[in-house]
C-alpha cells in the first residue's frame, strides 16, 4: 500500500496564550499540500521493519508500534519511508508520515482502535493529517473543524535552516501573543487571490534566534508571491502564486538556494498517492 503523506502549511497562527499544562492555546488555519514523503506499506506475519531515518525513534515507526500494540498484535509490518519534505522546517513531514501510517494499519489490520486518540499521543499536528485537507484548529492542534478552500497555486521555500520547535517555544515573550485570527476575512481574501490578514505569532521568536529568516521572506515577496509568512515554527516559508506558471518560475529562482516546491493546497493523502 503506497501512501502520499502530504506536507501543511500554517494560514496564520496566533498563539492566544500559555495554558496551566505549559503547552500554547493556539488558533491556525491548516491546510495540507498537493507533495509530501511517500510511505509504503505492506504486511508482514510479526514484527515491524523498518525502512527510513532514525530507525525507532521516528514517529512513523512509533506510530506502527502504538497501533499494532493496542490492536493485539495482529501481525507486523514492513515500512518504507522515502523523504520529500525537509526536517525542522515547520511542514508536518514527520506527523504526515505517522498518520498515513495508522490510516494504512486500520485498513491491513481492522480493530476497535482510537485513532484520533492516538494521533494526538505522537503528537499535536498528527490529528489533523488524519483527514488533510484545510481546517480551522484550537487548542494545541488537536480540535479540528473543516474549511473549504480552491487548490490556490502555492510555493515552499526552506532555507536549509533546521528549527527545532521547542527552541522557537522557549523564546516566546508575552508580547508574542495575539487574538484569533479572522479566519471569515483569511478565507475571503485568500478566495480573490488577495493578501489575506493573517499574522504567525512565531515569527517573532523565530526571527530573534535567526535574524536571517526575515530575508528569507523577503526573498519570496520579491518574486511576486503574495501571502508570504512562516509556517508552523519554521523554517520553512510559503507564498502564493498568481498561477502555477508564475509558481514554477519562483521555484526556480530559489531552488539553488535550498530546498523550494511548488503545488497546491487541499492534499488529503491517501492510498496510491505520489509527491
Amino acid at each position: 500500500m503506497e501512501r502520499l503523506a502530504p506536507g501543511k502549511v500554517n494560514l496564520g497562527l496566533s498563539l492566544l496564550g500559555r495554558r496551566p499544562d505549559g503547552y500554547h492555546e493556539l488558533h491556525t488555519l491548516f491546510a495540507a499540500l498537493s507533495f509530501g514523503d511517500r510511505v509504503v506499506v505492506e504486511p508482514l506475519p510479526e514484527g515491524i521493519a523498518f525502512r527510513g531515518r532514525y530507525g525507532r525513534r521516528n514517529l512513523a515507526y512509533r506510530a506502527a508500534e502504538a497501533y499494532l500494540e493496542r490492536a493485539g498484535w495482529p501481525g507486523g509490518v514492513r515500512i518504507l519511508l522515502e523523504k520529500e519534505l525537509p526536517e525542522g522546517a515547520g511542514l508536518g513531514g514527520g506527523s504526515s508520515d505517522a498518520a498515513q501510517v495508522l490510516l494504512a494499519l486500520k485498513e491491513i489490520y481492522p480493530a476497535e482502535v482510537d485513532l484520533l486518540a492516538l494521533a494526538l499521543s505522537l503528537g499535536a499536528d498528527v490529528p489533523f493529517f488524519l483527514q488533510g485537507g484545510v481546517a480551522e484548529a484550537r487548542g494545541v492542534g488537536e480540535r479540528l473543524f473543516p474549511c473549504a478552500l480552491p487548490p490556490l497555486p502555492v510555493v515552499v521555500f526552506a532555507p536549509g535552516l533546521r528549527l527545532p520547535t521547542p527552541l522557537v517555544y522557549r523564546e516566546v515573550k508575552p508580547h508574542d501573543f495575539a487574538p484569533e485570527l479572522p479566519l471569515p476575512e483569511v478565507l475571503a481574501a485568500l478566495v480573490r487571490g488577495e493578501e489575506p490578514p493573517y499574522w504567525n505569532s512565531l515569527e517573532g521568536p523565530a526571527f530573534r534566534l535567526y535574524p536571517e529568516l526575515r530575508e528569507v521572506k523577503a526573498r519570496l515577496r520579491a518574486l511576486g508571491l503574495y501571502g508570504v509568512l512562516m509556517s508552523g515554527s519554521g523554517s520553512a516559508f510559503f507564498g502564493f502564486a498568481q498561477d502555477l506558471e508564475h509558481a514554477r518560475r519562483a521555484v526556480e529562482a530559489l531552488r539553488r538556494m535550498g530546498y523550494a516546491r511548488y503545488g497546491t493546497l487541499g492534499g488529503g493523502g491517501g492510498r496510491h498517492g505520489a509527491p
